[in-house]
């Protein structure tokens, strides 16, 4: 069993404990979280012949088709192909790391009329010294009803752009929220963060990702952590994923 792990990071040394991991995603089944109108998660068994894919109801095994929506059901993360014509940004092509030096911090949300907005003046004084691969964004208030809330019609809280123009900025590479959206739900498509954090068209950062409906538990304190992306081989802008966090500490 492995016992410890140490990292280097911009020259200081981190070590961290690989069984206390962190999972940050949600989990996904028919109550899950859910977004933008998608359908609720399904789960099929088939049944061919005298085949029948459960074994409560008799059968040999399990087998079941499962259908879903990345952008709609659950944790996902996505890559510039969310706002391309281009075939080939795809999250297997585009995501080809997956170990990341992480910060956490948890931001306020400020009513402005119909909207709920996280700002830039919030964030930036929490990126004053080391700054990280990726930023993992948790909102307050924060309880477990965002692990099952349907956001659908309900204009949740959003960034503000200049968010995605700072971090851009500062080569923050991955970006995590516990948000349906970085942009509001409803905006006329101009989905102004994500073009700016992508950098899309004019210099598109193609190695770069955002990853929305993640759930941090109030315990878990705002620091550095070490980041674990995964995410399915899939042949799409999005894929459901499950990023795994390990408190840093230094050595």
């Amino acid at each position: 069993m492995i016992s410890s792990v140490k990292i280097d990071y911009q020259k200081q040394a981190y070590g961290f404990d690989p069984q206390s991991a962190i999972d940050i995603s949600t989990i996904l089944k028919e109550d899950s979280v859910n977004c933008y109108y998608a359908q609720k998660v399904t789960f099929e068994t088939y049944v061919f012949g005298d085949f029948v894919g459960s074994v409560a109801q008799g059968g040999p095994v399990n087998y079941q088709k499962i259908t879903l929506t990345p952008h709609g059901n659950g944790t996902h993360t996505e890559c510039y192909g969310h706002i391309s014509a281009n075939e080939n940004a795809t999250i297997y092509n585009c995501l080809k790391k997956y170990f990341f030096f992480s910060q956490l911090v948890t931001l306020p949300v400020h009513n402005e009329g119909e909207d709920q907005i996280i700002k830039l003046e919030d964030l930036e004084p929490h990126l004053n010294g080391v700054i990280p691969e990726a930023l993992i964004i948790r909102t307050r208030p924060n309880n477990e009803e965002k692990l099952r809330k349907q956001y659908s019609g309900t204009n949740p809280p959003y960034l503000e752009a200049k968010i995605g123009k700072f971090l851009a900025k500062h080569n923050i590479k991955h970006l995590l929220v516990d948000l349906p959206s970085v942009d509001r739900e409803v905006d006329n498509g101009e989905l102004k963060c994500h073009h700016a954090f992508w950098q899309y068209p004019e210099k598109t950062r193609k190695d770069c990702t955002i990853t929305e409906l993640v759930y941090v538990n109030s315990s878990v304190p705002d620091d550095f952590y070490f980041l674990n992306l995964q995410v399915i081989s899939l042949w799409s802008d999005a894929s459901p994923s499950k990023p795994i966090i390990y408190r840093l500490k230094k050595l």
